[in-house]
C-alpha cells in the first residue's frame, strides 16, 4: 500500500513537472504583460515536432534536440510578436484570444498536413529508458530526469527575474510602462525578450512532453486548457505559484486515476474548482 502510494505520488509529481514546464512561460506572459495567448501550446507542439524531426528523420541524440525546441519556438514567438502580437497589447481580452485561437487553428491544420493525424514516437537513449531502484522503489529514469530539469528551470528563472538588471527592467515595465520608458527602458525589447523567453520555454516542455502524454496535430488544443488551469491556479506572473499549482493537479489527478477511476478524468477539475473558491487570485496571485 505504502509503495503503490509513493510510486502514484512520484508519477503524479513527474506529471505535475511536466505540466509546470508547459505552462510557466504562459504565466510569466500574462502575468507579467497582460497578454492573454491561447497559442501558447502551439509553441510547445512546434518544439515537439521540431524535436520527433531532428532525432527520427536527422539521427539527433535526443539531448541535443531539446535546445533547438527551444530555440525554433521562440524565433517564431518573436516574429509572430513583432507582426501580430504587438499591435494588440493594448487591446481588449477579446480581441487578444480571438488573433491567438485562430493562430492555434492554423498550427494544428499545418501539423495535420505535414506530419498526419497519427502520434509521432520520439527515440530516447538507452540511459533515459528504464527504471532505477532508489530506497527499494522502481523510479522511471525518465520522469527523473523530467523532474531535474523542472527544478533547474524553476530555479534559473526565479534567480533572473528577481536578482538579475533584466528581471528589474521587466518589473518595471509590467508595474509603469510609461514610467520605464521615461528612465530609458527598452519596453517593446523586454517584451519581446519576454515573449520568446516564454515560447521557448513552451517549445521545450513540448519537446520533453513526448515520451509522457505524446504528440499529435492536436496537442495545441489537448493541453491548452490544462495549462490554462496551471496558471489560473498557481496566480498570474508567478512562478513558485505554477511550481506548487502544477504539482498539486498533477499529484492530484494521477491519483484520482489510480484510486477512483470513474471521476479520474475529472478530479483535476474538482480541484480545481476547490483551490480557486479558496483563493479566487490563485496561490501565489496578488491584488
Amino acid at each position: 500500500m505504502i509503495a503503490s502510494a509513493f510510486g502514484v505520488l512520484f508519477d503524479g509529481f513527474a506529471y505535475g513537472m511536466l505540466l509546470f514546464l508547459l505552462s510557466v512561460g504562459l504565466s510569466v506572459t500574462l502575468g507579467m504583460m497582460n497578454f492573454v495567448n491561447l497559442a501558447h501550446c502551439s509553441f510547445a507542439m512546434l518544439g515537439g515536432f521540431v524535436t520527433v524531426t531532428l532525432t527520427n528523420d536527422l539521427g539527433w541524440p535526443f539531448l541535443a534536440s531539446l535546445p533547438l525546441a527551444f530555440l525554433s519556438a521562440a524565433l517564431v514567438s518573436i516574429g509572430l510578436e513583432r507582426v501580430l502580437y504587438r499591435r494588440l497589447y493594448g487591446a481588449s481580452d477579446l480581441a487578444q484570444c480571438l488573433l491567438t485561437i485562430g493562430i492555434v487553428f492554423v498550427s494544428v491544420a499545418v501539423a495535420a498536413y505535414i506530419y498526419g493525424t497519427i502520434q509521432q514516437p520520439v527515440n530516447l537513449p538507452s540511459y533515459l529508458r528504464g527504471s532505477v531502484a532508489i530506497m527499494g522503489q522502481s523510479l522511471g529514469v525518465y520522469r527523473l530526469f523530467l523532474i531535474g530539469v523542472s527544478i533547474v528551470i524553476t530555479a534559473v528563472l526565479v534567480a533572473a527575474l528577481e536578482f538579475t538588471r533584466f528581471g528589474a527592467q521587466v518589473r518595471a515595465a509590467v508595474d509603469n510602462q510609461r514610467m520605464a520608458r521615461g528612465l530609458g527602458i527598452d519596453v517593446d525589447r523586454v517584451f519581446a525578450v519576454t515573449f520568446a523567453l516564454g515560447s521557448g520555454l513552451a517549445g521545450l516542455g513540448g519537446a520533453l512532453a513526448i515520451e509522457i502524454v505524446g504528440l499529435d496535430h492536436a496537442f495545441a488544443f489537448t493541453y491548452l486548457i490544462y495549462v490554462l488551469i496551471v496558471v489560473a491556479v498557481g496566480g498570474l506572473g508567478s512562478i513558485a505559484g505554477s511550481f506548487v499549482a502544477a504539482s498539486l493537479l498533477g499529484i492530484s489527478d494521477m491519483a484520482g486515476k489510480y484510486y477512483f477511476p470513474e471521476l479520474g478524468a475529472f478530479l483535476i477539475y474538482f480541484v480545481m474548482v476547490a483551490l480557486l473558491m479558496w483563493r479566487p487570485l490563485g496561490l501565489f496571485g496578488r491584488r
